[in-house]
């Protein structure tokens, strides 16, 4: 059993407890499997329902995603801890929301979230004692992992073009795909005055221990 919040009200006992736990799960990761896992494990029994937020909220709201709407659907399906999903959840949660899927509590984790002109937009759930901290896990974001892409964006434009993707698809302008041609073709010539040093000095060496042996 998990360490309600004072105030929480008791949990059924007479039915699984209804669960649920909302995000936009973005480049569906193993950080939000553990938080689902975590929502998933507060009760001994326990049906866990996930909202996925709409693209229209997300990008209002929050910004830009990878992943469009259906994609994150269909990433937060396929988890094993899911029970239910709800689509196009509501970006703040509602009293009549939880009463029409039969929430019991809603998990996730305590740091206020602020957004949509709210402090936090999980303080009408906690004051009906209807919450369930979870904790986050650290090193493994959303963020994170666009920031690794943005990073080290050069090298993921030419894995690409390399495997057949066009300048079109990538939004590549004039110039940076001919910088990119002048790159791959400076490194082909490289490794081509690498292969022909090394067959030199192979050649060398031979001769070498030939005059040796005579």
């Amino acid at each position: 059993m998990p360490v309600l919040p004072p105030g929480s009200r008791p949990p059924p006992t007479d039915r699984p407890v209804r669960v649920y736990s909302d995000g936009i799960y973005d480049l569906f990761h193993f950080g939000h499997a553990r938080a689902l896992e975590q929502a998933k494990k507060t009760f001994p029994s326990v049906t866990l329902v996930v909202g996925v937020c709409s693209d229209e909220d997300t990008h209002r709201y929050k910004g830009r995603t990878v992943m469009t709407e259906r994609e994150r659907i269909e990433s937060v399906r396929h988890c094993k801890w899911v029970d239910e999903v709800v689509e196009k959840a509501p970006w703040v949660i509602t009293e009549e929301f939880l009463d029409e899927h039969d929430i019991d509590y809603v998990a996730h984790d305590d740091i206020p979230y602020t957004s949509a002109g709210s402090n936090d937009v999980y303080a009408l759930v906690k004051s009906l004692g209807r919450f369930v901290p979870t904790r986050r896990t650290g090193g493994i974001s959303t963020s994170d992992l666009i920031t690794r892409i943005v990073r080290d964006y050069d090298m993921y434009i030419r894995r690409n073009l390399e495997r057949g993707v066009s300048p079109k698809e990538l939004r590549l302008g004039f110039l940076r795909e001919q910088q990119w041609y002048m790159r791959k073709s400076w490194a082909m010539l490289k490794r081509t005055v690498g292969g022909l040093e090394r067959a030199w000095e192979e050649r060398v060496e031979d001769m070498l221990k030939g005059f040796v042996g005579m």
